[in-house]
């Protein structure tokens, strides 16, 4: 059946009647930018370079390119041989080491492949990408922005500004990270949660590059603090083994036991929990971004139909009839169908391409 396919302007127009609209951003925000980049197949080729002949092996055998789908075959063969073959110990501890191998790859090939520099990008290319967050966060929204990236395509775009200030942009965006109150003048920035969490609007929901664990707090590195590019910054915590906190898990389950495993994961998800459960007196409105609806994201997206979210305004990419369309529409029709009893949950579709997020 032909559906209606809204223009990103009308989405916003129609998403006024609603007390408070967030913002939910999938992979495709990241595509729209830099689609040799953040396309699977290009991640894929740069991990191959340092991935063994058994993990390469796995990925033809399975014939898929997806990261998350082969450390979740990995992981559920490691608890096969655990039944089978109790005793082949080393076979199922190699099983359970690649799995960890291969989040190691994942994340290098995301450095290595990432823009370098924020500059790389053209400076019409974030003023395009400001102005479609300033729907969400600009000065006069009180919304919040999910993001199920780990890239740093969001962060740079919320700290560029304009050179002229009577065209600049004004967004409204906090994620939660100060001075360290014990070393102000360390390289990094600490989140915190128990003193400035109630202001934060920007989350990142699986983790990012630039957010490293230090143990007893969890550190943001910024280029005003030391001088490097992130990505710089990245590459030289990994060649001391320490990575970014970063959700590579394959499937939803295993993804949500890390998010509750993390003080800051679980308060962002928490976070997107409350708003989907929010009942304002004038509704609440979401907007989904560049995703697919992929059930390996049922624990952010089943939130969406079993909450309270009024109107939900998914983008598509294209014609709305292809087969990746279709496979989306599907898939947030099962979301509508977890909505308990009450008001239904609407839903309306927008053309991706008309949010002319990066221009």
């Amino acid at each position: 059946m032909p559906i209606e396919i809204l223009d990103f302007a009308e989405a916003i127009a129609k998403a006024k009647n609603y007390g408070k609209k967030h913002l939910l951003l999938g992979n495709g925000f990241s595509i729209a930018c830099r689609p040799d980049i953040f396309a699977y197949g290009s991640l894929f080729e740069e991990a191959k370079r340092t991935m063994s002949v058994e993990l390469a092996g796995i990925f033809t055998a399975m014939g898929t390119q997806d990261f998350e789908e082969v450390i979740r075959a990995l992981q559920k063969a490691a608890a096969i041989v655990g039944v089978y073959r109790p005793k082949l110990l080393a076979t199922k501890n190699l099983l359970l080491a690649d799995a960890e191998k291969l989040k190691t790859d994942l994340i290098q090939a995301v450095a290595g492949r990432h823009p370098a520099r924020p500059n790389e990008i053209a400076d019409e290319r974030y003023i395009s990408c400001r102005i479609f967050l300033s729907k969400f966060v600009g000065e006069n929204e009180n919304g919040k922005i999910y993001t199920m990236n780990y890239d740093l395509l969001l962060y740079w775009a919320l700290m560029h500004e304009e050179e002229d200030e009577l065209a600049r942009i004004a967004l409204i965006h906090d994620d939660g990270f100060r001075k360290d109150q014990e070393d102000y003048d360390a390289p990094y920035v600490e989140w915190q949660g128990e003193r400035a969490a109630h202001g934060q609007n920007i989350h990142y929901l699986h983790g990012a590059l630039h957010l490293f664990d230090a143990g007893h707090q969890l550190q943001k590195y910024t280029w005003v603090n030391t001088g490097k590019a992130l990505v710089d910054q990245a590459n030289e915590a990994l060649k001391k083994n320490l990575f970014p906190v970063f959700v590579a898990e394959g499937d939803s389950k295993s993804k949500l036991t890390k998010i509750q495993h993390s003080a800051y994961l679980h308060h962002n998800f928490k976070s997107f929990a409350g708003v989907c459960q929010t009942n304002s007196k004038d509704g609440t409105a979401l907007f989904v971004y560049g995703h697919s609806f992929a059930k390996n994201d049922a624990h952010v997206l089943n939130l969406i139909g079993q909450g309270k979210i009024v109107h939900l305004f998914v983008s598509l990419y294209g014609d709305p009839d292809s087969n990746a369309n279709q496979l989306i529409r599907n898939n947030v029709d099962k979301i509508v169908g977890l909505r308990p009893k009450g008001p239904a949950l609407k839903v309306d579709y927008f053309d991706a391409a008309s949010a002319e997020v990066w221009g």
